[in-house]
């Protein structure tokens, strides 16, 4: 290869083009992005059904939030692990590994019982989750020359997005045939097809000086996690931020999170590599991804309240028209690469994070009989904002980490994502209820005094309740009842204007922090010849 061909942009070099792998790359990225389309699907085709596991399980809104939660944070605590034990026994074993498990979480909590039978089948889910989706990246990483990776990352992002609209609209789609149970299962087949495809086209490949795990320090991250999420939406349910049950998760949580980064910086085999925060550009490209997921799955959380509440969507309704948001992630992501490489990944990132803001500054309009094309539309700028920010983000976290380390470094990307989407579905949704409740007032007066603090906690509980004394009660009180279905509404979407303001805020902090932070354009690299 003469140098000429060696300065084209995606060339691979001699040495790339012998790796494992190399000749059948696309076929390895569609793969890949099979097994991402399982992991994510997995958990954004809960978000249609969470108005009907309230009313057909009768659980509690800290439940449902507990049950998004569940699975994003055993996800991110075992992330590291996953990576590490990738790179110790190889990527493909650990990809087979994850699917099964996965899979098998699916089924389980298809025919839970109750809702704390099914918080803890997500878990499951989550270990397995958590196997795949980091090593889908890590595969990717290894199998792409440098000139290439930029793409692949980009088309994998791009998946993403696709999921973020495939779960709620598969999820509707089999909610309007079948019970709840069965959104679970949609997952299975796809995962089937995903391991038979590891099998035939991917090789396996491992860090030749792997870390060792650090058991303590995963249980820790988990700990501090689940505290602080069990804080956010305990305080955010009524139980009051002053008491005893708020304050202690939430400042053992935020002990055992300064313990576990101090731990973390201390030894010689990290669950975390805290050291990579040290590069700016690291810590901002994942801050940017944890505001961006933070922003997505908590939008998506109380959206679907408010089209299936309050607008009266079904559960496939609801799901189509979150199609938006994901073909808007679907197409900017593959894009916004070869845009950061022209104007670069700060520039295209604070963009993104405008578009976003500008979304949510767009729920503002959303009221109980706007127009559908201004649902569309605001939807639509939201999805081309984070599909902008995906990709550029991504791509900034993983040029740092060494190709040999990409498990370590795709761990951290998909890190960062699950717990800022943890803690956007626990902060936003404990807003959201906060808001409602005081909204809401005494109008829920109306209603028997034994089911009234339930009836407070969201707008689907609210109409539950109204249905339950209309069916049961007399005619008096079922009048009565009736008249609280009007004010119900009103106080939700004044609580998701609230919500959708602090969102806005949220995505302009992550703006002025990839402005100032992430680098700006790459300079033209000139080979030199001898």
């Amino acid at each position: 290869m003469t140098a000429t061909e060696e300065s084209q942009p995606g060339a691979a070099s001699p040495g790339e083009q012998e790796r494992p792998g190399y000749a059948r790359r696309w076929w390895v990225l569609a793969t890949m992005t099979v097994c991402l389309l399982v992991v994510i699907m997995g958990n954004t085709i809960l978000n249609v059904a969470i108005p009907t596991l309230q009313r057909e399980l009768r659980a509690t809104q800290g439940e449902l939030q507990w049950a998004v939660d569940a699975y994003i944070l055993v996800f991110a605590g075992l992330l590291f692990s996953w990576g590490v034990i990738g790179d110790r026994i190889g990527r493909r074993r650990v990809l087979l590994i994850g699917l099964s498990v996965f899979a098998l979480g699916s089924v389980m909590a298809a025919v839970s019982d109750s809702a704390l039978e099914l918080i803890a089948w997500r878990a499951v889910m989550g270990i397995g989750g958590a196997a795949v989706q980091p090593t889908t990246l890590a595969v990717i990483t290894n199998v792409f020359p440098a000139g290439e990776r930029g793409r692949a990352i980009g088309i994998w992002a791009g998946t993403a997005g696709i999921a973020v609209a495939g779960g709620p609209l598969a999820g509707g789609a089999v909610l309007e045939h079948f019970w709840w149970g069965a959104v679970f299962l949609v997952g299975v087949p796809v995962a089937v097809v995903g391991l038979v495809a590891v099998l035939a086209v991917v090789p396996e490949s491992r860090d030749p000086s792997p870390g060792r795990l650090d058991v303590p320090g995963v249980l820790l991250s988990i700990a501090a996690l689940a505290g602080l999420v069990y804080g956010i939406i305990r305080g955010g349910g009524g139980a009051g931020w002053t008491t005893p049950g708020v304050l202690a998760p939430l400042l053992g949580g935020l002990a055992l999170l300064a313990l576990f980064v101090w731990l973390q910086r201390r030894s010689a085999h990290p669950a975390l590599d805290v050291s990579l925060f040290g590069n700016p550009a690291f810590s901002a490209a994942a801050g940017a991804l944890g505001l961006n997921f933070f922003a997505l799955l908590g939008a998506t959380f109380y959206l679907v309240f408010y089209l299936q509440g309050v607008r009266g969507f079904s559960p496939l309704e609801s799901g189509a028209a979150l199609i938006p948001v994901a073909l808007g992630m679907a197409v900017m992501a593959p894009l916004s690469s070869g845009f950061a490489d022209r104007f670069g990944a700060k520039a295209v990132c604070a963009v993104g994070f405008l578009l976003i803001a500008l979304s949510f500054v767009g729920v503002q309009l959303l009221d109980q009989d706007t127009a559908v094309w201004v649902l569309i539309t605001v939807l639509s700028v939201q999805g081309v904002g984070m599909g902008t920010v995906m990709a550029p983000a991504t791509e900034s976290i993983m040029s740092v980490v060494p190709r040999e380390k990409a498990g370590a470094g795709a761990a951290v990307n998909n890190s960062v994502r699950q717990v800022g989407g943890a803690l956007g579905v626990a902060i936003l949704g404990s807003l959201l209820a906060g808001v409602y409740a005081a909204r809401l007032g005494d109008a829920v007066d109306a209603l028997p005094a034994g089911i009234r603090d339930e009836a407070s906690e969201s707008i689907v509980a609210t109409l539950e309740a109204v249905r339950r004394v209309q069916a049961d009660g007399g005619p008096d009180v079922a009048r009565a009842a009736a008249d609280l279905v009007g004010p119900a509404r009103e106080a939700f979407v004044s609580a998701m204007h609230v919500t959708a303001v602090g969102t806005a805020a949220a995505t302009l902090v992550a703006a002025v922090v990839v402005l100032v932070w992430l680098p700006g354009r790459r300079a033209d690299v000139v080979p030199v010849t001898e």
